[in-house]
């Protein structure tokens, strides 16, 4: 993203996520492009006339965490168990003080912050690693082999769900991989430690790097990667494995595309999951096959680092020439200052 203004002819300041809680603009600058936390400090510290771009990398902070919410009520009411929130977002008016917005997500992570009425502009999310179409991998042996796999926050990432339904299908595998051994899981992970250790179908492999060879011998061992997410913002994890063919069985707010040759779970319960993943793993083989193809071949199309920085030089050429309708932000002043909550380096012109 700072590449593409750098491009554009513009100098660019890199602010980490270390220093922007303390950061103040000691200059003007044309387009203010904010990460959503500190976002309000600083835009509200900018000398006018400046664009300021909100990327948006999650779901809005109050749809996020009343979603968030509701699974953990919903676990408490089904097991009995009172958990705590991991994924909380802090309140922020950000979307509503941006002269526009880009999205990673699809329809869903959109429609959360539609309401403030700034335009928003989509950019497909990037994976880490793509790779060739495993040709040599035998279906039929791996047809009833699911993988979950997700960061932290597991009830938010519906992985008590996932692991209810199948433990409901012994017939049926499921591999997961996500920090198992992460200290804030703790209470999530005793709750569930029959589920994890001890079915005969549901093996526990703790965290793994998609870009690794043991990721993809894994990829290789499944149809299909499933999530039950409340909130996201594009699901990375869900795109990254769809790069290895697995056929996403996903519902609507893990906030992937997922066409005709995806497994959309309708109703976000352990029934609905049970029925979803059924469904896929009694196809004739000749569809599966076929709806792996198009999965592998959708995601090299639509989420790739190339195809990420080809949609966001759009975005910013159109910004930068249009203003958004403050065309005199585009000309007066030549820098942009890029808040991040990731540590990034930049060189600056």
């Amino acid at each position: 993203m700072a590449q593409t203004y750098v491009d554009l002819g513009y100098a660019v300041d890199v602010v980490n996520a270390a220093d922007s809680r303390d950061f103040v603009p000691a200059k003007q600058y044309s387009v203010f492009v904010g990460h959503r936390h500190h976002f309000d400090r600083i835009a509200s510290r900018l000398v006018e006339p400046c664009l300021k771009v909100l990327h948006c990398d999650v779901a809005h902070w109050l749809f996020h965490n009343t979603a968030g919410y509701g699974r953990l009520l919903d676990l408490q009411k089904r097991r009995g168990l009172t958990l705590p929130l991991l994924r909380l977002q802090e309140p922020n008016r950000a979307i509503e003080l941006a002269d526009a917005a880009t999205v990673l997500g699809n329809e869903f992570t959109i429609g959360t912050y539609r309401y403030a009425g700034t335009p928003i502009h989509r950019i497909p999310i990037s994976t880490p690693a793509v790779y060739d179409w495993p040709k040599e991998k035998a279906f039929d042996n791996h047809r009833r082999t699911f993988l979950w796999f997700n960061s932290n926050g597991f009830v938010h990432k519906g992985l008590d769900l996932v692991l209810e339904a199948f433990a409901r299908m012994p017939d049926l595998q499921l591999i997961v991989c996500g920090p198992v051994n992460d200290e804030i899981e703790k209470q999530f992970i005793d709750a569930y430690d029959k589920e994890l250790y001890g079915m005969p179908n549901i093996r526990t492999v703790g965290w793994i790097e998609d870009a690794s060879e043991e990721f993809r011998q894994i990829a290789n061992s499944c149809v299909a990667v499933i999530s039950a997410s409340c909130s996201e913002g594009g699901g990375g994890s869900i795109l990254s494995c769809m790069q290895a063919g697995l056929i996403p069985v996903v519902n609507d707010a893990t906030s992937v595309d997922i066409g005709s040759f995806g497994a959309p779970i309708k109703d976000c319960s352990i029934q609905g999951i049970i029925d979803a993943v059924t469904g896929l793993a009694n196809a004739p083989l000749s569809e599966i096959e076929d709806r792996a193809r198009r999965t592998w071949e959708f995601a090299r199309a639509n989420h790739t680092r190339e195809r990420f920085a080809e949609k966001y030089r759009d975005f910013a050429s159109s910004l930068v020439h249009a203003g958004c309708g403050r065309t005199e932000a585009a000309s007066v002043h030549r820098e942009v200052i890029h808040s991040s909550a990731t540590r990034i380096n930049a060189h600056v012109p």
